[in-house]
């Protein structure tokens, strides 16, 4: 009998995803190996527009008394669910891209004359405030979240390790290192992380972790 495919997730999945790799036969080990929780926050000096790039901002903000306040306000965010998530509880989308530096274009180009507040993490990446600072959009920044590492040693041999951030892989590598594994990774900025260490990367076409999972299972058919 053929030895069945182990795979690594760096993030739990939900029933859902999990199912989907067990119909198709491999095997599955999930381990957190970032963790985020809601910072206090004050909201003030608030712009006229809002900026999420991940739903654990969104959480952070939704669990917030005076939330009611920021509805009024236009919304611009990256990925769709946290375009979703911010939909479904009464904001107003305006545009939601899959990364951050197309979000950064759609800003500049066309709403540049705007001015924006931004509700971050604590390792976010410096590309979306960057690229608004050099075309001279107005911007502020409030940090609703914070994310910390919380490295494993994984003693058992994978085929496969599912990465879903640039911190999750950063957070693997402090106790792990990468051989011959395929790395599947939810995004270009998740990829970049592991292009000095291997060769063996697949990119989800979309920035989800059902399309990572539909990579794996199609990889391993």
């Amino acid at each position: 009998m053929a030895k069945s495919i182990q795979i690594l997730s760096t993030k739990k999945l939900s029933d859902i995803q999990k199912n989907e790799l067990q119909k198709a036969g491999l095997e599955l080990t999930e381990v957190d190996f970032i963790q985020t929780e809601n910072k206090p926050f004050q909201i003030a000096n608030l712009n006229d527009n809002l900026i999420f790039t991940s739903q654990n901002a969104v959480h952070s903000v939704l669990a917030d008394p005076n939330v009611e306040k920021l509805k009024s306000k236009n919304v611009f965010c990256v990925g769709l669910k946290t375009k979703i998530l911010l939909s479904d509880n009464g904001f107003n989308v305006v545009a939601y891209t899959g990364y951050a530096a197309d979000l950064a274009e759609i800003i500049t180009l066309i709403y540049g004359h705007e001015s924006y507040t931004f509700f971050s993490g604590n390792l976010r990446r410096e590309t979306l405030p960057n690229a608004l600072k050099e075309a001279d959009v107005k911007l502020n920044e409030i940090q609703v979240y914070q994310t910390s590492l919380t490295p494993h040693k994984i003693k058992t041999p994978v085929d496969a390790i599912l990465f879903f951030s640039p911190s999750g892989v950063e957070s693997y590598l402090k106790e792990n290192s990468i051989k011959k594994e395929i790395c599947f990774c939810i995004g270009e900025t998740t990829a970049q992380a592991l292009e000095k260490i291997t060769k063996n990367i697949i990119v989800a076409d979309q920035p989800t972790v059902e399309d990572v999972i539909e990579d794996v299972i199609h990889e391993y058919k």
